[in-house]
């Protein structure tokens, strides 16, 4: 696996044009569990998938499911909750560095992208939201984790495409002058 800044990763596969056919993974890492999402076709919208279960002795069973999802969808990169505090290290962030740590030295996701995105209250948000619904706390687990991977990866892909629309503007701008 190969960690890319958040722009350079967008700006590679741009150019590389693997964005063509390829989509976006989005991860929300737990302690116990990671949620899944996929952006849709167009890269635009995150849409919700999976929830995994997590654990150390199951990483190769974890990393084969990633390789399936890759292939099923067409995956480019994986775009990884990632709980940015500049004040102090978090055990969540620990738990995300474990995770892609096992990944890596699993050998399964050999060339495949990743980058961190700020996770900063997606789990919250997402938990507000559900627990008006008063659903069983299983349910409703499964539910965060699905939902703060789309947090994750609709907040990513909300930047990318901003990105690329204001530089596309500047071209045509650069064009008319």
């Amino acid at each position: 696996m190969r960690y890319m800044k958040p722009a350079s990763l967008f700006q590679e596969l741009v150019k590389s044009k693997a964005l063509q056919k390829g989509r976006f993974l989005g991860l929300d890492v737990g302690d116990k569990y990671v949620g899944v999402s996929v952006s849709d076709e167009h890269n635009k919208i995150a849409l919700p998938g999976s929830v995994l279960l997590r654990k150390k002795e199951m990483i190769d069973l974890m990393a084969t499911d990633f390789q399936c999802l890759i292939s099923e969808l067409s995956i480019a990169a994986l775009v990884v909750g990632y709980p940015f505090d500049r004040q102090r290290s978090s055990p969540d962030a620990v738990q995300v560095n474990l995770l892609i740590d096992d990944l890596c030295a699993s050998g399964k996701l050999e060339g495949v992208k990743y980058t961190y995105w700020d996770e900063c209250f997606t789990s919250k948000s997402v938990e507000l939201l559900v627990q008006r619904l008063e659903l069983h706390p299983v349910r409703s687990k499964t539910i965060l984790d699905k939902f703060a991977a789309i947090g994750i990866l609709q907040g990513y892909l909300d930047f990318v495409n901003r990105n690329e629309r204001l530089r596309a503007m500047k071209e045509d701008s650069a064009d008319e002058a």
